[in-house]
Parts: C-alpha cells; structure tokens; sequence
C-alpha cells in the first residue's frame, strides 16, 4: 500500500490541512502518516479559535519519530502545506534533506501555503523567503495558487508566458515541476478560473491549462484538498497533466456539492472518492 507522510494543519471542526487531505486519500487507498504542525478548534474565519501552533520542538520530536519508526523509507510521498511559524519551516526543511538522504525516490509536494489575491499574506511574512529559499528548492513538485507563485518567484504571472518564466525561474532554483491553481490570466474567460500543469520538458505540452467554471463560494481548504486529489492521481501513475486536470475537475465537483448544500465548509464526508470519477459530459 502506497503510504503517504502529510505535514500541516489539523483542525477540530471543518476541513482544512489534514482535516481536507487525510480522508480523501485514505479513500482512494493510500496510507497516510498524519503529522500536525498545529491543531485548532477551526480555521481563523470564524469569530473565536483556540488551540495552538506546535513549537519547532514538539514538531521536530514528530519529524524524528516518524523516521525512527522506519516511514520515511517506506513512504512514497511526502506533502507539506501550512507550516504556521518560520521556525516550523526551518524544521521541516532539515527533515526533508534528511528524508532525501534516506529516500531518494521520495516525491516531495510542497503547497506553499502563504496567502492569496483576496487575503493577501495571512502568514508571518518570514515564511516566504524560507519556502522561498529552504522548501520550494527541494520540492519534486509545488501547489502554489497564483498569487503563492507570484510571492515565490518574485515577478508578475497573470499572463501565460509571465507564468511559465515565474515556473522556470523557480526550476533553476531547483524545483522539479509545478501545478498552479485558482489561476486567472488575460485571456481565462470571464467567469471562469484555471489549475496550470507545468513541466521543464519545453515541449507543447509541457503547459497544460484547465479550465472551470468560477463558483460563488469560497470555503477554506480547497487548495489543501486540491493537492491531496493531486497526489491520489500520482501514486496512481498518472502522469502531471492528466493528474491535474482529475484533481481539478473533482475539486470542482465537490465545491458544487458544497454549493448546493449551502454549507460554509467543503462538503468531503459523503463524497465518492473511492469511486472512479467521471466528469460531467462538456467538463
């Protein structure tokens, strides 16, 4: 059984971080080792939260028993996503140049959790050049939404030449490949948003862009649900592009479930993941 180590957030109530990706790769049969590197009652958009980030201590005391035990070998895969503190990044970081050692087959996904056009930055901004320089470096593959690439790659990317410079500049970096979410450029049409699937292979499909309809909702989460349906499709021997466009139209699915349900979390518990999914005729 593939197994998968996931490293982010954890909350009581909804679905964000872990409490977004861990469920629905389970149900598509991958094994994950969950590792928190906060747990809270609910993401920050209600009126209260409580709970608390984990100190790099308590983390890196994970980190060390999640290799004692033999994971690290046995994984496939390894996520990041909401890391919470410079400190806990830095901490990360060390791990994974560990786990690289140990396991140099591993895929590291780093989603490089850090803002978005409508919030802005929403964490402490010495995170950035730690993704920046530390974690996106190391990474097989990133997730950034389009406003994350943009604080990543330190230039504009709202065109798809301007995109493919910010993926390329990163990949001299040394980042392997990229899937940009939630993506709007001047030629998306009017309503509508787009996931982009970039590889360093400079051949006519090394861009691939997938486009669905705009929904009038924005629940927490998506991007860390995203990445998890992404990953699913991976372990499956999906190739980048094709695992992108799956996740992207099977997050759309569950966002109009979420719609139609007029709930303010992602609908996730009830939903067919384990199931093959199959698009909409037209999607």
């Amino acid at each position: 059984m593939t197994k998968v180590i996931s490293i982010q957030s954890q909350v009581l109530h909804g679905h964000v971080g872990n409490s977004a990706a861990v469920f629905p790769m389970q149900a598509k049969g991958l094994e994950v080792v969950s590792v928190p590197t906060a747990i809270l009652t609910n993401h920050p958009h209600y009126p209260t939260m409580h709970g608390r980030v984990f100190e790099p201590e308590l983390l890196a005391a994970l980190l060390l028993g999640v290799e004692e035990r033999g994971l690290v070998e046995q994984a496939s895969v390894i996520i990041t996503g909401f890391l919470a503190s410079a400190a806990n990044a830095q901490v990360v970081a060390d791990f994974m140049q560990r786990a690289r050692r140990s396991n140099p087959d591993l895929l590291y996904v780093c989603d490089p959790v850090m803002g978005d056009d409508d919030l802005g930055v929403f964490v402490k901004p010495e995170l950035i050049p730690l993704f920046r320089e530390a974690l996106v470096p190391l990474a097989s593959i990133i997730t950034p939404n389009q406003y994350e690439l943009e604080l990543l790659a330190e230039a504009d990317a709202r065109t798809q030449q301007d995109l493919e410079a910010a993926m390329a500049s990163l990949h001299q970096r040394g980042m392997g490949a990229a899937v940009v979410t939630g993506c709007v450029m001047a030629d998306t049409p009017a309503g509508w948003l787009e996931s982009v699937a970039w590889s360093p292979r400079n051949t006519p499909d090394s861009t691939v862009r997938t486009a669905t309809p705009r929904l009038p909702i924005r629940p927490c989460g998506t991007g860390d649900l995203f990445t998890a349906l992404l990953v699913a499709r991976l372990c499956d021997g999906s190739p980048l592009a094709e695992a992108a466009k799956g996740a992207t139209q099977e997050m759309t699915a569950v966002l109009q479930r979420t719609q139609d349900a007029g709930t303010e979390e992602m609908r996730i518990i009830g939903f067919p993941f384990a199931q093959p999914f199959q698009p909409e005729a037209g999607a």
